[in-house]
């Protein structure tokens, strides 16, 4: 019951919202950022002080990287991504999980249909792949891609995690 009053507080918090006052900075075109349609209300800003977090601003994510990462069971993969202005250019993402199958991404079987956070769906299937930031890293999530993948690879395959700062995944 104690963890669900901690819950309640933040989950208002990422629900509440308010419209933006008419004094209220905006983003100028130029900056390309993407300024928040509306902004958290007051008591979502108390809650979340209260508990010592701060809302996520939003902007327009840019992201590169072209790495590879492994760990000690096997798993391993490589990742080619860069993303400018919540537009990806390009997007290829190939994993390997042993004794379970192969999942392929590229960039020329989706197209992008969100752009915050950026969602590519894919023309053929039902396959689609998130992306978004939270703090310095990029998390590139896959979701209902069994046609990507080959064996049960799919029951099997993670988030790519890539520290946008060095271009490095796991």
């Amino acid at each position: 019951m104690r963890r669900f009053g901690l819950l309640l507080p933040l989950w208002l918090a990422a629900c509440a919202t308010a419209p933006l006052p008419s004094d209220a900075p905006t983003a100028s075109a130029g900056a390309g950022a993407n300024a928040p349609a509306a902004r958290l209300s007051a008591l979502a800003r108390r809650r979340l002080a209260s508990h010592h977090l701060q809302p996520i601003e939003t902007r327009a994510l840019n992201a590169h990287a072209d790495c590879a990462f492994r760990d000690e069971t096997g798993y391993r993969g490589s990742l080619e991504l860069e993303v400018k202005a919540a537009t990806v250019n390009r997007f290829v993402a190939e994993v390997d999980i042993p004794k379970r199958g192969r999942c392929q991404f590229r960039l020329d079987d989706f197209r992008q249909s969100g752009n915050s956070p950026i969602l590519l769906t894919s023309r053929a299937t039902s396959c689609q792949v998130n992306l978004w930031e939270q703090g310095r890293r990029v998390t590139v999530a896959f979701r209902d891609c069994r046609t990507e993948c080959s064996g049960d690879a799919v029951d099997y395959l993670w988030p790519i995690l890539v520290d946008n700062r060095k271009g490095q995944c796991s």
